[in-house]
């Protein structure tokens, strides 16, 4: 379901350090829950985790919510087809993110293949996550969910060995269409089962024992590899 692409992020903040004279960027930092734009707002701009973590999600007419993706550090967000944004987006946690001005960079990218083609990555890779989370959300299983959306945190992860998750259970659950009470049994399980462990005193920090047990219940067998 989720590939990390040899770990690489989109180079967004490189290449635009480059054509910075061109192209209108701002940095701005946002505290926890604070939203960054919200659905139905003008996309006038991209955005791009410096540090910290971000949610976009949705309001159901039944009042649920669904989380579309979580965006980590180095990622990319705000990429619309139209001129409004489809979903809202906050900080989960203290998190600095960086605003490009959507119109500034299309006319650099008119003439610059290396930011035209980092627009085409960015919109391959949205397309890429939608695909992946119709799947995960197809699963049989509230196990299978979990395991493959803790494989996925596990490949994005930068830190060696620990796993630091940045959501909540509540988030986690909203993202994979589960309830909270679930997604707690589906974890306690995957530790009952050694595959996991908690490393200090919080749940959030967790190490992974066996990747391709995870990878085997998230039926990517080739994930470990």
């Amino acid at each position: 379901m989720y590939s990390n692409a040899g770990g690489q992020k989109p180079r967004l903040i490189g290449e635009l350090s480059a054509a910075s004279d061109r192209i209108s960027v701002s940095d701005f930092r946002y505290g926890r829950g604070a939203e960054i734009f919200g659905e139905a707002e003008p996309a006038e701009y991209i955005y791009q985790v410096i540090e910290g973590a971000v949610r976009t999600h949705k309001l159901l007419p039944d009042g649920r919510r669904q989380i579309g993706a979580f965006h980590l550090s180095g990622d990319i967000f705000g990429l619309e087809n139209g001129a409004t944004h489809r979903f809202t987006a906050e900080a989960i946690v203290a998190t600095m993110v960086r605003l490009v001005k959507r119109k500034s960079l299309d006319n650099v990218a008119q003439n610059d293949p290396a930011i035209f083609n980092t627009i085409l990555d960015m919109t391959t890779s949205s397309l890429v996550h939608a695909q992946n989370l119709i799947l995960l959300l197809g699963r049989k299983t509230s196990l299978e969910r979990v395991a493959a959306f803790l494989l996925e945190m596990h490949f994005r992860s930068t830190a060696a060995g620990v796993m630091h998750l940045p959501m909540s259970r509540r988030d986690i659950a909203d993202y994979l269409g589960l309830t909270l009470e679930t997604v707690s049994r589906a974890i306690s399980e995957l530790r009952r089962r050694l595959i996991l462990k908690f490393e200090g005193t919080t749940q959030r920090h967790i190490v992974i024992l066996d990747v391709q047990a995870l990878a085997k219940l998230a039926d990517e067998p080739d994930a470990a590899a």
